[in-house]
């Protein structure tokens, strides 16, 4: 029995040390949204700039710091939805635009050490509905979570 719960032990902290994203490697946080050709509400965690449209379409620019616990939370959340397994480009072709409207657009950076994690999603992405919930989510975890930092 304790042979083979060193060998667990050996085995998983390995595995952790050696995995793909580390919150000890992260760096930054970007998020963009907004109609395709103009997603100019944006947040950066590096750089802490926060611009965005408020209620009467004015551009408001902020300076908004989130907390280590906060981007920790981000970190596990994207993993635990398997961010780092969705495609990049989850976008639909915007061939016919007789519509007249533009479908809101998301993109989502993650910027480690070594590597970075860039999605872009459409609201209405026809793709896997697995990923598109998956990459939704993310976004709408992050959003709250910049909401919850500009409330304090």
């Amino acid at each position: 029995m304790v042979p083979f719960l060193l060998y667990c032990v050996f085995y998983y902290s390995n595995m952790v040390k050696n995995a793909p994203y580390r919150f000890s490697d992260f760096e930054s946080l970007v998020i963009r949204y907004g109609e395709p050709d103009h997603m100019i509400n944006e947040y950066n965690s590096k750089t802490s700039h926060y611009q965005y449209l408020d209620k009467n379409d004015a551009l408001i620019t902020d300076t908004l710091k989130l907390r280590k616990d906060d981007l920790l939370y981000l970190h596990r959340k994207a993993m635990e939805l398997g961010f780092w397994n969705l495609d990049d480009d989850m976008t639909t072709p915007r061939a016919d635009s007789t519509t007249g409207k533009d479908v809101p657009r998301f993109y989502v950076e993650y910027n480690y050490k070594d590597k970075s994690k860039k999605v872009t999603l459409d609201a209405d992405y026809s793709g896997n509905p697995k990923m598109k919930d998956a990459a939704k989510t993310v976004v709408d975890e992050i959003l709250k979570m910049i909401a919850e930092a500009q409330a304090r």
